[in-house]
């Protein structure tokens, strides 16, 4: 009985002896396991800097201004006096064609510019024209006074004179005489043959007192009676004219009293214009100060319109053009620093600065997108145009504040998370990010200080542990 008690002691002691042994055998393999998994967890001590925070894109270059000149007419090319990367002038000749080879109407637009060249130059400086209208003025006024002062009136006989009338009642007696006379005369050849030369020559004596008898009776009703409705309307409307014709004239010299009409000399600067360009047509010319980028054509070439001829790149600024997120857009500012690396360009960072943002968004693909233009501040022989420009706009400069790296910023459950060591046991916080740069963050609030011990790797097995998923990135 006394030796069983004492086995059944002996064997709880055991148990308890494996079961202690199991615990520490668990513990140091958890101690083991959670040392080797921190030994592969990349860590850094937080502390605080300076954070220069910075808009990314890629773009091309472009000059400030650039234009591909085509041929605008069909001809031979006789004279190229330009090549690749000669610099221009604004309107400098750069190739021409051979007359011989021109269209008829530019061939005769030459003589054309001249005519219209005298005719601008007289409207300019002859008085020719002012005095003319003076001229019209005054016979305008004195052809209306006399229209009016010859009024017929509808009320009164024409015969304000008794001497006119009683001279057209003579004029009339007197004719009747005459008729008399020259029928008597007439009589006398009643049995005599057409044929005779006296009684012709008495016949037309009768005709010609006849005549003069219907002349003098009108003259007499002219004065002694009143103008019918068609003479008044007729009077009427010679009146209406020359008032027209007055009003014309003073408007004409009131136009020239001052010299040239404004709108006369503008018509025939464009009149000369339009000439000169025409003969331009044979000719390629420079519209700006520039370089040519890029020729075609050699001499004797038969060019057509349209037919390439030049290009030219003002290249004294260079201009890159980039597609910003609407999400980064209201970070962007004109003025703001810019830095640019080009592709073709090793180990040469080049300044810039934003001289544009644009105002509305392009919507591609249901992305928003603005275009913002950066001035290149350095270029020099290297930087061409077409070339392809990583740049770096510098929204923001902040010092002196808890700046993290981004690779350690995970997504959890909508929130911007990341994983600090505290004795040797990864531990979630919640952050929120203020200014970012490619690869560092400002953190402006959350539990976390400089000297703590950031995990830069969090794993899935670690966010899966704290509950928080699989990180987005």
């Amino acid at each position: 009985m006394k030796i069983f008690k004492l086995t059944k002691k002996m064997t709880w002691i055991m148990v308890g002896v494996v079961v202690l042994t199991a615990i520490t055998l668990i513990v140091v393999n958890a101690n083991n396991t959670r040392k080797a998994a921190n030994a592969t967890l990349q860590t850094q001590v937080l502390e605080k800097g300076d954070l220069t925070a910075i808009v990314g894109a890629t773009g091309t270059v472009r000059a400030n201004q650039s234009v591909i000149i085509t041929w605008q007419t069909s001809g031979r090319i006789e004279e190229i006096n330009t090549k690749i990367s000669d610099p221009v002038n604004a309107g400098q000749t750069l190739a021409s064609l051979a007359e011989s080879s021109l269209s008829q109407s530019i061939i005769l637009a030459q003589a054309d510019l001249v005519n219209a060249q005298r005719n601008l130059e007289n409207l300019v400086n002859s008085g020719a024209n002012k005095a003319q209208a003076q001229l019209n003025l005054a016979n305008a006024k004195q052809n209306y006074d006399k229209v009016r002062w010859n009024q017929l009136s509808s009320n009164e006989a024409r015969g304000t004179n008794q001497n006119q009338i009683d001279a057209a009642r003579a004029g009339v007696t007197l004719a009747e005489d005459k008729v008399e006379k020259a029928q008597t005369n007439y009589d006398r050849f009643a049995e005599t043959p057409d044929s005779d030369p006296l009684k012709a020559g008495a016949l037309s004596n009768l005709a010609n007192a006849k005549m003069g008898l219907s002349q003098a009776k009108a003259n007499l009703d002219f004065y002694i009676k009143t103008p019918n409705t068609q003479e008044v309307s007729i009077s009427d409307a010679k009146i209406a004219v020359a008032k027209a014709q007055l009003e014309d004239a003073q408007r004409e010299w009131d136009r020239l009293k001052d010299g040239p009409d404004a709108d006369d000399i503008a018509a025939a600067k464009a009149r000369v214009a339009a000439i000169e360009a025409t003969i331009a047509m044979a000719k390629i010319t420079a519209p700006f100060a520039g370089t040519v980028t890029d020729s075609t054509g050699m001499v004797g070439d038969l060019v057509n319109p349209g037919s390439p001829a030049y290009r030219i790149d003002d290249l004294t600024h260079m201009f890159v053009d980039v597609q910003i997120p609407e999400v980064d857009i209201n970070r962007v500012k004109v003025g703001e620093a810019v830095t640019l690396t080009f592709d073709a360009i090793n180990a040469t960072e080049y300044e810039g600065r934003v001289s544009e943002v644009a105002r509305i968004g392009t919507s591609i693909a249901g992305a928003v997108n603005f275009k913002v233009t950066i001035e290149v501040l350095n270029p020099d022989d290297q930087v061409l145009p077409g070339m392809t420009a990583a740049v770096n706009i510098v929204v923001s400069n902040v010092t002196d504040v808890l700046i993290i790296p981004n690779r350690a910023v995970r997504l959890v459950d909508g929130k911007r998370v990341v994983y600090l060591l505290k004795n040797d046991i990864p531990t979630m916080v919640e952050i929120t990010i203020g200014s970012s740069s490619d690869t560092l963050s400002e953190v402006i609030s959350g539990d976390i200080k400089p000297g703590d011990t950031l995990i830069l790797n969090p794993s899935i097995d670690i966010s899966n542990f704290m509950g928080g998923g699989r990180p987005p990135f």
